[in-house]
């Protein structure tokens, strides 16, 4: 018997975890035997809250595999020969379990593989997504004597593909009617990611289109629907009310910044360190905070769980998991189309120094064409590219104190402007090009510089705004400083008698501590040619106004002796350099 209890303890020890990586179907992860953390309670959540419910969270943060146990939850329609919940915290809710396990029908929809190119093919697929959900139900209801022929007709208009785009906007409503008329109770409707082809709308220029589509279709669904007795939404972003939920007065919205459901979607703290007992990696569990959590929602502080899962699949491997499930292509023309004001608040968070900022949970894809910055924040913090450390109510919005998470989205943001840099030559040339300006090799550096401002910026660019242009261009140079030990870089800030441009200070004796002040001049036509003398003397300048305004006073007072001082002049693509070494 000892021997027998032995054996049994060895092998769950030796039992590798199973974790459901690129499953979101909660009976076949129940079915397989997966490992997973349990969020039954949310049922118990969604249950007690409004009639209906959106929740806003960013990708990858368990929002499909929810709603997938809300359905098998919920639904009479669904045929399972187990109890899915046992064992499950749910499962000893008995007056809860009694009442609502599988009582409702369940109009589940998801829509997060619409990201078509036009909205013609949008409206196809979706379409072809509500037909599929018809043909769930289209046995029963078409065999229905409860149903009227009117109804009968008007369902296999929609499961023939034959229906008008009236028809198409109304037909949550009319299959919740059906479905009540049948079985005589109240229905669920599960959409998840419902912003998904909102997003693509905006991406490819069917904005407009696709916001009117959902407005209809979500309106005649959610709006006086006497028939529901639960919607729940997910998706990314809290989409404006003004553009999208216009009447939806009954809809309760829950974002990042709302205590509520903070720890249902992506891991809390204790639920980590279970995970990472399990699988005998606790001893990697600072390094892991470090790459994965830091995300708050609400009042949780919140691990990312896609990252998570798959960094103890792979037995505690750190690298980028998250980032790499998108091409980020929204986020990097943000960042780089950002304005002046933008890039320098931008540049205290690449420094782990908070901003604060006003956050408008009402989300206006547009504003983002307008240059909105208060959207572009807002469009970071939903979808997990930034954090809050903490956050206020005012008259005016969410007073929210930003960070960046986690060193993974750190990276991330190193990476989007290093690939920028190196315009195709690769990584390898953008750490040659850094490696030449920490070693003070001017010669080299210079030649690197001219290729950046060449063959990587646009005329357009630096002739809008062109001191925003040069700042920003600074710190993506040395973006792949910020955080490294070796390094400690600052811009803006007092010394002296005035406030320096921007100073990269070396923690290492032997390499120099750089201090860059620029100026931009603007070179009539008639000047072209003489545009080089001009250039340099303008650097020249601000190489005097280094001594001058008593820069190198902050750096002095730590010991440093080996300084390397360059003045950079701009005109459009054209620039101007001078340095001077200072060494002891």
């Amino acid at each position: 018997m000892l021997e027998e209890l032995i054996r049994l303890i060895t092998d769950q020890a030796e039992k590798k975890m199973q974790l459901p990586i690129g499953y979101s179907d909660f009976k076949k992860i129940i079915d397989e035997g997966f490992d997973f953390v349990d969020k039954s309670l949310l049922i118990k959540e969604i249950i007690n809250d409004a009639e209906s419910i959106l929740i806003a969270r960013p990708r990858r943060f368990g929002k499909t595999f929810n709603m997938s146990m809300l359905r098998h939850f919920f639904s009479l329609n669904i045929n399972t020969k187990i109890n899915l919940f046992k064992n499950l915290k749910i499962d000893l809710e008995y007056d809860l379990i009694e009442k609502h396990q599988n009582q409702y029908s369940v109009i589940y929809l998801t829509f997060k593989d619409v990201k078509e190119l036009s909205y013609e093919a949008a409206y196809q697929k979706i379409m072809h997504i509500i037909g599929t959900v018809y043909d769930e139900f289209s046995r029963v209801l078409l065999n229905s004597e409860k149903l009227t022929d009117f109804q009968k007709r008007k369902l296999n208009s929609i499961l023939e593909g034959k229906s008008s785009q009236a028809e198409v906007e109304d037909s949550l409503r009319l299959l919740s009617n059906c479905l009540y008329d049948h079985y005589g109770k109240k229905i669920c409707i599960l959409i998840d990611e419902y912003d998904t082809p909102i997003q693509s709308g905006y991406l490819h220029g069917f904005y407009n289109e696709i916001v009117a589509l959902f407005r209809n279709l979500l309106s005649a669904a959610l709006k006086d629907n006497i028939y529901l007795f639960k919607a729940v939404l997910t998706g990314i972003l809290r989409v404006s009310r003004e553009s999208l939920f216009s009447g939806l007065n009954n809809l309760k919205v829950y974002s990042v910044l709302h205590p509520k459901y903070g720890p249902y979607f992506g891991f809390i703290e204790q639920e980590v360190a279970d995970l990472l007992n399990k699988s005998g990696l606790k001893e990697k569990s600072n390094e892991i905070k470090n790459w994965y959590n830091g995300y708050q929602m609400g009042n949780q502080f919140i691990y990312n769980p896609w990252s998570i899962v798959n960094s103890i699949q792979d037995g505690g491997v750190l690298k980028p998991y998250w980032v790499n499930t998108s091409d980020n292509t929204l986020i990097k023309n943000l960042l780089l189309k950002s304005s002046k004001g933008f890039k320098e608040r931008f540049e205290l968070l690449l420094e782990d120094r908070p901003i604060e900022r006003l956050i408008n949970e009402n989300f206006v894809f547009p504003d983002l064409d307008r240059n909105n910055e208060s959207a572009i924040w807002n469009l970071l913090l939903m979808t997990g590219y930034l954090k809050t450390t903490s956050y206020q109510e005012t008259d005016q919005g969410s007073l929210c104190q930003l960070a960046i998470p986690n060193r993974e989205i750190r990276n991330l943001y190193r990476g989007i402007i290093e690939q920028w840099l190196s315009n195709g030559y690769g990584v390898e040339w953008y750490n040659e090009f850094l490696q030449h300006l920490l070693k003070g090799d001017m010669v080299a550096f210079e030649k690197d510089l001219t290729h950046i401002l060449e063959q990587t910026v646009s005329s357009h660019d630096v002739g809008k705004e062109p001191e925003a242009f040069y700042h920003g261009l600074m710190i993506g140079l040395t973006a792949s400083l910020y955080g490294r030990d070796d390094y400690e870089t600052k811009s803006n800030r007092e010394s002296g008698y005035g406030r320096y441009d921007y100073m990269i200070i070396s923690r290492n004796v032997n390499k120099p501590t750089i201090l860059f002040e620029f100026k931009k001049i603007i070179l009539t036509e008639n000047k072209l040619t003489e545009a080089k003398m001009i250039l340099t003397k303008s650097a020249e300048e601000a190489l005097t106004q280094i001594d001058t305004r008593v820069y190198l006073a902050e750096v002095k007072q730590r010991g440093i002796k080996n300084i390397l001082k360059i003045g950079i002049s701009f005109s459009g693509k054209r620039f101007g350099i001078a340095y001077e070494w200072l060494k002891d």
